[in-house]
Formats: C-alpha cells, structure tokens, sequence
C-alpha cells in the first residue's frame, strides 16, 4: 500500500465530508450524533446504556483504545456478555455461546466504513458480531472516527481489503497466531426500525 493510499484511509475526514455522511445516514433511518472526540463518545455510550442490560462489546480497537470495551466489560454496571462467553466451554456450550452473541440486549461495537451515502460496512472473520449488528440486538450503538468516512460503497470495499485487514490480522497473530480474514461482510443501507441503533460519529481518528 502507498504511502498516499494509506493517508487517505487514515486522515480524519474534514467537518463537510462527516455532515454529508451523517446527513445520509439519517435519511436512510439511522440515528446519528457527531461528537468531538473519545471521551464525548465515552461518555455518551454510558448515557445511551441502561444499568443491568445485558451488552455484547464486539471486537474492536475503537473500543479498546477509548475505554468503552474495559467501561463495559468491568464492573457491575452491565450484564456484560464478552467475559460470559469466554467463561464457556466452546466444545459444549456453542449453542449458548451463540444465542448470547446473536440477541443481547445491546450491541456496541465499530464498523470498517461509513459512507457519504449513508451506509455503513463491517467485516469480519469470524462473524460473531454479524447477527447482532444486522437485527438481531435491540439496540445497536456504532462509535466510528472520522477517518472510516469515505465517499461510496465502492471505497467502503477497498477499504477493508486495502486497509482494515492487514491491520486485524497483526491483531489476531498476536492474540491467537493467526490472520485474520474477511470471510463475512455486512452492509447496512438503511435501518426500518427507527430507533434501534445509533452512530457516533467523531470528529477524530480512532481504530482501524
């Protein structure tokens, strides 16, 4: 990847480019509020969340490096559903495993892409988070920075491939010795169901 490639997927996107998407993304049914920075989202996650829910923290480096994931998965504040999981055995649990992951309470988590279409795309390798942020949550909460927004579906795509990939899989070597791959992508072009998700969208670059 060129040094002017990987300037494009990383430079926060300026105020008229996060309007247009946020724009769009309200008009295609999804709730939007542009926010600052982390700590505003930090905060704001906290609001959105009631006390007791039962919240899915899905794999994502917005969230490890805002405190959001460790706000969610610590304490008492949540039925946190990540540190349940991994309390299971995946050889005879895997049913529990999976419709804990599929239908929480709520979801948090990130995407690789927001368009200034107003759409947005995640990808993953495993999927886990697939089901829940497609519908099966009910209430999904997305915190994306600036640097995710792009002009259309087409350099959502290349995105993923070009960008957010090799990046995960320097994450999943580490964590578990192997790379990562995109073997699921989910785009959201519209929500039919108002009030079942919400995109903070930053005004500054975090994750991938």
């Amino acid at each position: 990847m060129t040094t002017s490639t990987s300037t494009v997927y990383t430079e926060p996107a300026p105020a008229p480019r996060l309007e247009r998407a946020a724009a769009a993304l309200t008009a295609n049914g999804f709730t939007v509020e542009v926010l600052d920075d982390v700590a505003a989202a930090r905060t704001r996650v906290r609001d959105l969340i009631p006390a007791g829910a039962g919240v899915f923290t899905s794999a994502s480096e917005t969230l490890r490096l805002s405190g959001i994931e460790a706000d969610i998965n610590t304490g008492e504040r949540y039925a946190a559903i990540k540190p349940r999981v991994l309390a299971l055995d995946r050889a005879t649990e895997s049913g529990t495993i999976r419709r804990l992951l599929a239908s929480p309470d709520v979801v948090v988590g990130s995407v690789a892409a927001v368009t200034e279409t107003g759409a947005l795309v995640a990808a993953s390798g495993s999927g886990s988070q697939i089901p829940s942020y497609a519908g099966g949550a009910g209430h999904a909460i997305w915190v994306v920075g600036a640097q995710k927004v792009v002009p259309d579906l087409a350099t959502a795509l290349r995105r993923v491939d070009e960008h957010c990939l090799a990046l995960e899989s320097v994450r999943t070597m580490a964590a578990y010795g192997s790379p990562s791959a995109v073997n699921r992508l989910l785009v959201l072009q519209g929500e039919p169901y108002p009030g079942r998700n919400t995109v903070l969208l930053l005004r500054e670059a975090i994750g991938f």
